[in-house]
């Protein structure tokens, strides 16, 4: 557990328990507890039901549960869900980690299970800049989730580039593994689809109703951040777009592929299908009579024939270019 504090003098102080005497009737000056797994499960829970007197089910729903990205009103306090987001671009992999707040007028508490970079970086600029903490509780909870849509933001790019990778690959790489990666992709795009469309909700939500823990002046703040995220919601579809349509070019250059090889063969076949008939029909078998007449026999026939079967594929082939079947 780590607490920032900053009392009704503007004094930003690094506390590692409660303020004496501290509650969220009489606080004064504003309080940001950040609790993280490390510390036991029941004693956070004690701490956040008897210290804070938040609900069984909103100190259930943080500790034990996993959640799309919600806002519940109770009041005197709000309890809202949400989701961060990082990318390893060595593994392609994301990585959403849920951050739980309880928001009041003067307090918020943040519960995570790991390092939320959102968390790190905000908690950063208030160690090193006390005006940071001077606009609120609420103000606390935008610039959380402005740096989450940063986040979002950084990362659809790094996704963007990627698929633009995998789209120059395509002409000279069609192998299962670059359909694989593209599979992926796809799968992550659709993850982060699921948690944009909830999340920007919850952020339409602290922008539009009204809530006794965020003022209006804050709900401005929302409102533009709430237009980033509709932002992001466009890209996330764009970026699916372009995915979709790079397996869509790498099924059809495949097919294109085997279409070619397929008229190849069947080219070859055709070639040699009328040297299987004569050969099939006469036998070949030029060292006996084959009619009653001695002309017939002989190495003269072989060379005829033999210059017959060699001619026979030239014309045929010359005559499929003239009519552009290869």
């Amino acid at each position: 557990m780590r607490i920032l504090y900053m009392s009704e003098g503007g004094q930003v102080q690094n506390l590692t328990e409660l303020p004496p005497n501290w509650n969220t009737e009489t606080v004064q000056g504003l309080l940001w507890i950040d609790l993280h797994e490390s510390k036991s499960s029941s004693e956070i829970e004690k701490l956040l039901g008897q210290q804070f007197g938040f609900h069984p089910l909103a100190i259930d729903d943080a500790l034990n549960e996993t959640h799309l990205p919600k806002v519940d009103d109770w009041d005197s306090y709000l309890y809202i869900a949400l989701q961060d987001l990082t990318y390893n671009p060595e593994t392609t992999t994301i990585n959403m980690m849920e951050l739980d707040l309880f928001l009041g007028a003067h307090y918020l508490v943040t519960y995570h299970f790991g390092d939320v970079t959102a968390v790190e970086r905000v908690w950063q600029l208030c160690q090193r800049n006390g005006r940071w903490l001077q606009n609120g509780a609420d103000h606390l909870v935008y610039r959380l989730i402005d740096e989450m849509v940063n986040n979002y933001t950084a990362v659809l790019e790094q996704l963007e580039g990627q698929i633009v990778q995998l789209e120059n690959q395509i002409f000279s790489q069609h192998s299962p593994a670059l359909l694989e990666n593209m599979t992926h992709q796809k799968r992550t795009m659709l993850k982060i689809r699921q948690v944009l469309a909830p999340q920007r909700e919850v952020v339409n939500k602290l922008a539009r109703d009204s809530f006794s823990v965020i003022s209006e002046k804050d709900q401005i703040y929302f409102r533009d951040v709430y237009d980033h995220m509709v932002r992001l919601t466009n890209d996330s579809d764009s970026v699916r777009d372009l995915l979709t349509g790079n397996m869509e070019l790498y099924l059809s250059v495949v097919n294109n592929r085997m279409n070619d090889i397929m008229k190849t063969l069947t080219i070859i076949t055709t070639l040699f299908m009328p040297l299987t008939f004569i050969t099939g029909f006469f036998g070949m078998n030029f060292f006996q009579a084959v009619l009653p007449s001695e002309q017939w026999t002989g190495p003269g026939i072989l060379i005829l024939v033999l210059a017959s079967m060699v001619m026979l594929p030239m014309v045929m082939f010359y005559w499929m270019r003239r009519r552009a079947w290869m």
